[in-house]
């Protein structure tokens, strides 16, 4: 399905529910997709507006980082990523990341932490919509430095 229908709908569901936090975090998300359309004067495909939401997914993850790092409450960006992952692909855990990182570095070949760079292309376009970079970064240096 759309996700814009789909963003839409749920935006629709959060206004008769009277959940201010949840429309205005929709609201925020369908107004970065109708900016991008409009800088790049064309309709989004679904895989360009789930990278939009993987974008804004990050900076609250980024956020939430940086706040509690400062000790800070971070609390309405947590909500706001609790939305956002709603509309997102399910994310691939450590351990399954895990596994599919040991099959392509026997694939290739590498045995070092030298050659981290000729895993990580292959990898990342393998799981890409499915897991973070950093994540990926984190598993592919375990593997190959422990």
């Amino acid at each position: 399905m759309d996700p814009k229908e789909v963003l839409s709908a749920a935006l629709k569901e959060a206004m008769k529910n009277k959940d201010a936090a949840r429309r205005d975090t929709l609201r925020l998300l369908q107004s970065a997709i109708k900016q991008v359309e409009i800088d790049t004067q064309k309709t989004l495909s679904n895989e360009e507006v789930i990278n939009i939401l993987q974008k804004e997914a990050k900076k609250r993850r980024e956020s939430i980082e940086e706040l509690e790092g400062a000790g800070r409450d971070s609390s309405s960006e947590k909500d706001e990523l609790k939305v956002i992952e709603e509309f997102l692909p399910r994310q691939l855990s450590y351990d399954e990341l895990k596994v599919i990182a040991q099959a392509m570095i026997a694939e290739l070949g590498v045995t070092s932490g030298k050659e981290i760079n000729k895993v990580m292309s292959p990898l990342l376009a393998r799981v890409k919509g499915q897991a973070d970079g950093k994540l990926v970064n984190q598993v592919v240096r375990d593997l190959l430095n422990g």
